[in-house]
Order: structure tokens, then sequence, then C-alpha cells
């Protein structure tokens, strides 16, 4: 990897883009932070020696399997090939950052790929805190375009749908101050709060912030989360629910959902808008009339355009 590296460094110092698609595959390094490998794209014609952002969609493979390879595949092709990212980083040319987490069968309630309760609790070994994992790659990436000319901000761009889209959303209200704007769709109807408790019944991680402080080390940054420019998009037919599956929510994770929100999925999202809503979150939330549980290219066309304006501020 380094040989790539340098041998593309020295091929674009006296290039003013990248004249072809470019691919790197960046190893596992514990001792910087990160267990699992993690993907690169870096698209045609990206400008060189011009800052600009970089997009991060964490990957999500669909299926369990203990095999890294299932997963890596896959995460190569939502980099290089189809994703709401490949198409944001494609058109906006900029830098895409998918990371290789495994989502192992042998350990099925472990829901990596969402950020859940059973990932988070996870206190050694290659599995615990992928959020932080996940920044050790991002600060790596920023080095290696560095090194390409292709230099990067602090702060980075995050997009996710379905299991990915609700890892963003737990990765922000964790790391709010890291991320420039996010979007994320497809995600059950079901948001993490940024409160502390609904109608009296407490929400911890990752319902809500009640047990924040205690399991992060840290308070919520309430006001960095607020001013976070937010899409957040759903099908107005997307009935695809995960909060009946143990992978995904404990019984009593499931219980304060239906109980307090809705077992419906529609209906959850519209409680989540006004909760958002209330807590004064930057966020805008747009229905797509007769859509399921996918995007289309109109959804990816209005993702591109709120990063476009969100990279110009």
């Amino acid at each position: 990897m380094k040989f790539l590296v340098a041998l593309l460094f020295t091929n674009l110092l006296a290039a003013q883009v990248f004249p072809a698609d470019t691919l790197v595959t960046v190893p596992a390094n514990p001792a910087k932070g990160f267990h699992h490998d993690f993907i690169l794209f870096v698209p045609k014609k990206t400008p060189v020696g011009k800052t600009t952002y970089l997009l991060v969609e964490p990957n999500n493979t669909g299926q369990l399997s203990d095999s890294v390879a299932v997963h890596r595949k896959h995460a190569e092709f939502l980099a290089s090939v189809s994703s709401v990212g490949n198409n944001v980083s494609t058109e906006l040319l900029i830098p895409l950052l998918v990371p290789v987490f495994p989502r192992p069968a042998s350990q099925p309630l472990m829901y990596t790929h969402a950020l859940d309760r059973d990932v988070m609790d996870v206190a050694e070994g290659p599995l615990m805190r992928p959020d932080l994992q996940l920044l050790a790659m991002v600060e790596e990436a920023q080095k290696i375009l560095s090194k390409m000319n292709v230099p990067v901000h602090p702060r980075f761009l995050m997009s996710g749908f379905s299991a990915s889209g609700t890892f963003v959303n737990r990765f922000s209200m964790i790391h709010p101050e890291k991320i420039k704007a996010l979007a994320i769709g497809g995600f059950n109807g079901k948001l993490m709060h940024p409160q502390k408790q609904l109608d009296g019944t407490p929400l911890d991680y990752p319902l809500g912030i009640h047990d924040f402080e205690k399991r992060f080390g840290k308070p919520f940054d309430i006001a960095a989360f607020r001013s976070l420019p937010q899409y957040i998009y759903m099908g107005s037919m997307d009935d695809n629910d995960s909060v009946d599956f143990q992978d995904a929510y404990g019984p009593g994770e499931r219980e304060i959902i239906n109980n307090k929100l809705s077992p419906n999925v529609q209906e959850r999202f519209a409680l989540c808008r006004k909760i958002y809503q209330a807590n004064g979150v930057r966020a805008n939330f747009r229905v797509y009339d007769a859509i399921g549980h996918r995007t289309t290219s109109n959804i990816n066309l209005d993702v591109i355009y709120f990063f476009m304006e969100q990279v110009k501020e």
C-alpha cells in the first residue's frame, strides 16, 4: 500500500486532476487505532492540490458472515460501484471512505453495521468501539490523501442508508463536532433522541442520551448536534422495520419504541421528526411519495445538492 500511495503521489505531482477512478484498500492497523481494513475511493477528475472534503459511508453488507472477504467485497462495491456515497463522491469529485467492519455470524446479536448497543458494550478486542476505530480510519485517510496531494478538511461528510443510516445517526450523536454535514435514509423510522427521557421513560443508548455521559465519558454536546446540518429522508411506502429483530434491539428497547413511539414505521418517523424539531436540530426532513426501502436517482440527486450547499459554507 505504501508503494502504491508513493507511486500515485509521484504521478500526480504534475497533474491537475486524477486521471482515473482510484481504489485503495488500507489494511487494518491496530497500532493506529483501527482493527479492520478500510476502502478509500478517489473518483476520476478529482482536483489535485485543492482542499476538499472527505465523505464517509459506513459499510452495510446486509448479511451476517464470519468471512472478512464477504464484507470487504461489499465495501468495495459500495465505494466504487453503487451507493448513495459513490453517487455523491463521483458527482462532487470528493474522496470516499468505506470501512470494512465485520458483522459476524458467530455473534449474531452484534449488529456492528448499525452501531448497536451490543457492539458498543464490547470491552476489548477488534470489535471494541467501532466509532473510535472509524475516527482513526479518517485520520489515516487524511494522511494518505495529503500524500496524494488531495488535502481534506478536518471535519468530514457522512452518508448512510438503512443500517448504515442508523450507524451515522448514532455516530453523529457521539461525535457531532467531527462532522460537517450528514444525510441518512431508510433507517426504520427510528432516530436516536437528543434527550434523556420520553414521557418519563429513561432513554439509554441507542434510544437516547440518558446514560450518555456514563457510557462515553463526556457530556452530550447538544450545541454541536443542534448546529449539524442533516438531510433525513424516508420513502412513504418504506415499511422495512428492524425493531422486531433481536440483533437490532433488545426486548426492553423494543417495548419502549413500540409503546412510546409507534409500531408503525411511518408513524414512528413522524414522531421522531417532531422530537428533533422540538429540540432545535438543524435537520431537513423529506418524505418521498410512492417509494419503498430503496433510493432513487432523484433521492441521490437531492442528497448531492444538499452536500453541495454544505461544502460551500
